[in-house]
């Protein structure tokens, strides 16, 4: 049974990491967060230690891997600006890294992660769900057996109420931006169907909605990011809708398992699209 370690347990997205880690079978040793509204361990690991203070908690792993039973995976669900932080220390105490998107806000914080990778022999994951999603393997599979080039639009809305722009998810600093914390998702999903990025626009960029224009090698792609309006999950593909919001639920523990089977997306599996959104949060015109 694979052992885990979990920062940001009190995170929006944490419940989805604790999920599957139960579901494939693995054991969540301890965990931390500095808010102790983590309830949600009950659910799953009600007997995982929690600390509040990361000192503690390191020393805690620590303590662990001078006993012989370390942590195996580090699952990491904090807050942007601290990731790679957080997967240093993961390589740090002997184990794999699982890291929430962004890897990194800054591209070039990609390779120094890369060689420590190298040095420690231990992988770096990260999730890059919506790749798993049945209609995206599907489309993949269409794409690759045509020649054609594809006129696309994406318009994603995902609403978020006046808390948002007092989180460290309104804080360019902490989250790299709004086109950074929600566009990386669907930037990668864009690039690994239709080739790296050629060239980009930004026609308008604020704290709370972002559009422009992308050229990629096999599409010619209008996209729209909000976190304001009705909820819009929609990728058309010249005439075929695609709803980026079914089988939604489940595409972490896909991501889980395909890491548990070697598969899972390293490092450079996700460097082109980190350069693309800083690139389209710099650019000025």
């Amino acid at each position: 049974m694979s052992k885990f370690a979990l920062i940001g347990a009190a995170g929006y997205i944490a419940p989805k990491h604790l999920k599957a880690i139960k579901e494939i079978g693995g054991e969540l040793v301890a965990c931390t967060d500095p808010h102790d509204s983590v309830g949600v361990l009950d659910s799953y690991f009600p007997e995982a230690s929690f600390f509040t203070e990361f000192e503690r908690f390191d020393r805690h792993i620590e303590k662990l891997s001078r006993e012989g039973v370390g942590i195996d995976y580090v699952s990491i669900c904090s807050p942007n600006y601290l990731h790679d932080a957080h997967i240093r220390f993961a390589m740090r105490v002997g184990a794999h890294a699982i890291c929430e998107k962004p890897l990194v806000i800054a591209p070039w914080n990609i390779y120094p992660l890369e060689q420590m990778s190298q040095e420690y022999d231990r992988n770096i994951y990260t999730i890059l769900q919506l790749r798993l999603h049945p209609e995206i393997i599907k489309l993949k599979k269409e794409i690759e057996s045509s020649k054609e080039r594809f006129e696309v639009t994406l318009q994603y809305n995902a609403p978020r109420g006046t808390w948002y722009k007092y989180s460290w998810k309104a804080d360019y600093i902490k989250s790299g931006g709004m086109i950074t914390n929600i566009g990386i998702h669907l930037f990668d999903l864009l690039i690994y169907l239709f080739g790296n990025f050629n060239s980009f626009s930004v026609e308008y960029n604020s704290e709370n909605t972002a559009n422009g224009q992308l050229w990629l090698p096999r599409a010619t792609v209008d996209w729209q990011l909000s976190t304001i309006g009705k909820p819009t999950r929609m990728l058309q593909i010249n005439d075929k809708f695609v709803d980026l919001s079914s089988h939604i639920v489940d595409l972490h523990t896909e991501s889980y398992k395909e890491i548990m089977n070697g598969n899972g997306w390293l490092p450079r599996d996700s460097r082109k699209a980190i350069e693309l959104v800083h690139d389209l949060e710099m650019w000025n015109g």
